[in-house]
């Protein structure tokens, strides 16, 4: 059997890092490797995970950078990138790596459910689920999964402030088809509801569209919100 290392990107996650690696602890009872990249936080985030994890390492602040720092640190056939405010299913370990023995795939990801209480978050979720079926795309919410060789073969993630996770998906495209499991992650509402549920939908569109003509991604990023 494959082994799956997690990698989780973090940047001041004081409030939710605990919660968030404590609940990965039966994965890694089970063999699971668990490897937190810390971005250069400026509160006890490291602190945190030091004893959550099996091991804590700092790269450049980014989310491209810091998944690939992970990716090279880590000891796993299968890596599974994981953002600090998602929760995978219980047993994500078995369905990923039977799920890509099985299916003779190098990659894919999960369902997503968005936590919250807006009655439009389900409707989203489902669209996004409906949308990454129909366009073999992930984002990096449905905690995105690749066998550590095509990872390299693809170059991993390109070097850009925002939309790293629809690159990648397009060098791996290249590769095999997804395997998009019917299980679900969840993911926290918090950016939906904070900013609202419309305004971000529409928001993340405009991203998206501008991205496919060309725009550049640090600029997108700033939109977004990223410092």
């Amino acid at each position: 059997m494959s082994k799956l290392s997690i990698i989780m990107p973090v940047l001041d996650e004081v409030e939710g890092i605990a919660a968030a690696l404590d609940a990965l602890a039966y994965l890694r009872a089970r063999g699971t490797e668990v490897i937190v990249v810390d971005g250069g936080s400026r509160d006890t985030t490291v602190q945190q995970a030091r004893p959550r994890a099996d091991r804590v390492i700092l790269a450049s602040r980014g989310r491209a950078p810091q998944m690939n720092a992970g990716a090279e640190q880590a000891s796993g056939d299968v890596l599974l990138f994981l953002h600090a405010d998602t929760r995978v299913p219980a047993d994500a370990d078995h369905m990923v790596l039977k799920g890509l023995e099985r299916s003779g795939r190098v990659w894919g990801r999960f369902d997503i459910q968005i936590d919250g209480r807006s009655p439009v978050l389900p409707v989203v979720a489902w669209f996004m689920n409906l949308r990454s079926r129909l366009t073999a795309i992930a984002t990096g919410d449905q905690a995105m999964f690749v066998r550590r060789g095509a990872f390299q073969a693809v170059g991993g993630f390109p070097a850009i402030a925002l939309m790293e996770d629809i690159a990648l998906c397009k060098r791996l495209k290249r590769v095999s088809k997804p395997l998009c499991l019917r299980e679900r992650v969840t993911t926290s509402g918090r950016r939906w509801e904070k900013k609202g549920v419309l305004s971000t939908i529409i928001l993340m569109w405009r991203l998206r569209l501008a991205y496919f003509f060309g725009a550049d991604p640090k600029e997108l990023a700033r939109q977004y919100g990223y410092e």
